[in-house]
């Protein structure tokens, strides 16, 4: 059988020295600042990054260009291997389309996966294709098994600032305003390809409680035989807020003491320039064991 070789983006959250170490491929984001291109962890950091941000850059996400992505595939499938190619939903992105169009040429040999998650639970569904393609699964059989579980995922992000969604046209300057003045602090939720309104709350306190409460209704509900099966797990996002996310990774651990918690990680820059700094999230994710 032919080996199976992983391919994502960065939007999963996995850096390029991570990458190395799990024997993946890592394609990065591209970026527009100020007319200028850039590429995440490449020649652009999570610092550098929210430097612009603050500073009030044009900033705007991209996706990789099309000879970078079949270049890639074709030094990952010259020695006869497949591949399963997981990029970022295609609800948030175009990048998936134009994957599942190239690999239309590639006679099966790449499977790409739009199971609609990103960041953590982007990332979580690399790991379980890693763990799948250990065990001797095909490109064909672990893609199968993604899709039928792309649903088992929740993401919850409580948000600093309105700034940048109003920024990005994603909100009114009324509206922007109106939350500024009541210090408004949105929690969003993803569920599949959407990014939507969850509730309104005015701490982060209060948010945290939301947030917590969310996945307490996910696990009594939804994935109320996944918890009992030990086949769900939380994780942490933040976009530059490392002090507040290792505090709530503490008070989820204390929560939910029965459900693991795998990652602690910074929000994807893709994500991040809509919702801006000082974000927190969690999520749950089911994974393979």
């Amino acid at each position: 059988m032919a080996k199976v070789k992983i391919v994502t983006d960065s939007n999963s959250g996995i850096t390029q020295s991570e990458a190395k170490e799990l024997g993946i491929s890592v394609l990065p984001m591209p970026f527009l600042i100020d007319g200028n291109e850039y590429f995440e962890d490449i020649n652009l950091t999570q610092e550098e990054f929210y430097a612009h941000l603050k500073g009030d850059a044009a900033v705007s996400t991209s996706q990789p260009a099309v000879g970078n992505v079949t270049e890639l595939w074709d030094s990952l499938l010259a020695d006869g291997s497949e591949i399963v190619h997981i990029p970022m939903s295609s609800g948030l992105s175009e990048s998936c389309h134009t994957a599942e169009g190239l690999a239309k040429e590639y006679g099966g040999r790449v499977q790409v996966v739009d199971n609609q998650r990103i960041s953590i639970t982007q990332k979580e569904s690399v790991y379980d294709a890693i763990k799948l393609a250990e065990q001797g699964r095909s490109a064909a059989e672990i893609k199968d098994y993604l899709l039928r579980t792309k649903f088992d995922s929740s993401i919850y992000i409580s948000l600093d600032t309105l700034k940048y969604l109003k920024k990005g046209g994603r909100l009114t300057p009324a509206a922007a305003l109106i939350g500024t003045i009541l210090k408004i602090k949105p929690v969003l939720q993803i569920q599949g390809e959407k990014l939507d309104a969850f509730k309104k709350v005015q701490t982060l306190k209060k948010a945290k409680e939301v947030m917590i409460a969310a996945l307490r209704s996910d696990f009594e509900t939804r994935f109320k035989k996944l918890v009992e099966n030990g086949e769900m797990v939380i994780s942490i996002a933040h976009t530059a807020n490392d002090a507040e996310a290792e505090i709530f990774k503490g008070e989820l651990a204390a929560a939910f003491p029965n459900v693991p918690i795998h990652f602690c990680d910074p929000l994807s820059l893709s994500v991040s320039c809509h919702i801006g700094p000082g974000a927190l999230a969690c999520g749950c994710t089911r994974y393979f064991k």
